[in-house]
């Protein structure tokens, strides 16, 4: 876990109070602790509060912060993600199986819109991903994959909707990193024309709108998934859970499994064994275990092709990876309508 060391939380500072008074009791604290302060590499402003006796960890997210600085929509975010987590453990991710949702602590609107959750342990899906390309052991990786397959799978199937997928959002979704990437000149107008008239055939592609709605982690990338022994796995981060289609998620994933190892080997196509091992350990848990496959297979291409370009909007990649990454989105997306 990658953070950075503050000091110990004063008895004076409100927080102090409501970790005594409400979130103690929860976690199985009583009496007079002190909690060391950790901030952890996250985008919204994310801390750990360590138990200096027990060292029992809890994790807080401040939503009303410089990069969320709107009151109302950091409070909505707040409970969102709160009533998020306690509906997913409701649907069986809150027992001691193998599929785990963290559990929400606590919320409170006066203390920055924070949210209190317990921490969870174990290694991160970004960590195994390195740890596989770093010592050449494959075997690693795909026993994960595996592991991450059935809890999606289940994740997905348990919340089916009886409507069908609605593509429009995501096309909207598609078309305005586009634009973003265009307004940064990090890709050029004719690229972007192109791709613009590319993301349009999709919407014309009747298998895009035939799924069913699924409930969606929204943001699965490979740090919102830790693994513990055998398939045990366990996820957390849920305000952008909504309803969409299922290759949503599967989309993100490949991509960023294709992304890191381009980073950390030079090699995108070096993930395509993993990619494919995934989406047909992802389709065992269906009646036609074939038929999802290919179902699933035709419109990943749209979905990693527009997780490329997520990734190419961070700043910290310098013009030529960048560039790698707008390959990689454009070969998904022309390739994926042939």
């Amino acid at each position: 876990m990658d953070m950075r060391y503050l000091g110990h939380l004063q008895r004076c500072d409100p927080l102090y109070d409501y970790l005594h008074y409400e979130i103690q009791p929860k976690v199985g604290l009583h009496g007079d602790h002190d909690y060391r302060v950790f901030r952890l590499h996250a985008s919204n402003n994310v801390y750990l509060y360590e138990d200096t006796k027990t060292l029992k960890r809890i994790i807080g997210k401040f939503y009303y912060s410089a990069s969320l600085p709107m009151r109302e929509a950091a409070h909505n975010t707040m409970t969102r993600e709160f009533s998020n987590l306690e509906y997913m453990r409701s649907m069986g991710f809150g027992g001691y199986g193998k599929h785990y949702i963290a559990r929400p602590l606590g919320q409170n609107s006066d203390l920055n819109e924070l949210l209190l959750e317990e921490c969870c342990y174990g290694e991160s899906l970004s960590s195994v991903i390195q740890r596989s390309i770093r010592d050449g052991n494959p075997g690693v990786l795909y026993y994960k994959l595996t592991a991450l397959a059935f809890f999606l799978s289940r994740f997905h199937n348990q919340t089916a909707q009886p409507h069908p997928v609605d593509f429009e959002p995501a096309a909207r979704y598609a078309h305005g990193m586009l634009h973003t990437l265009r307004c940064k000149n990090w890709v050029s107008e004719h690229r972007e024309g192109k791709l613009h008239r590319i993301l349009e055939e999709w919407k014309c592609r009747p298998e895009m709108w035939s799924d069913c709605q699924v409930i969606v982690h929204g943001d699965a990338t490979p740090e919102n998934f830790l693994f513990g022994d055998g398939l045990h796995v366990i996820s957390f981060d849920l305000e952008r859970m909504r309803c969409a289609d299922r290759v949503f998620d599967l989309g993100r994933l490949v991509a960023e499994l294709s992304h890191f190892f381009l980073l950390y080997s030079g090699n995108r196509q070096g993930a395509e064994p993993y990619i494919g091992h995934f989406l047909w350990e992802y389709s065992c848990h269906f009646p036609d275990r074939a038929a999802a496959f290919q179902s699933i297979t035709k419109r990943v291409p749209f979905y990693m092709g527009i997780n490329f370009l997520r990734i190419a909007r961070n700043s910290y990649f310098n013009g030529e990876y960048r560039q790698q990454l707008l390959n990689a989105a454009s070969e998904c997306l022309k390739g994926g309508l042939r």
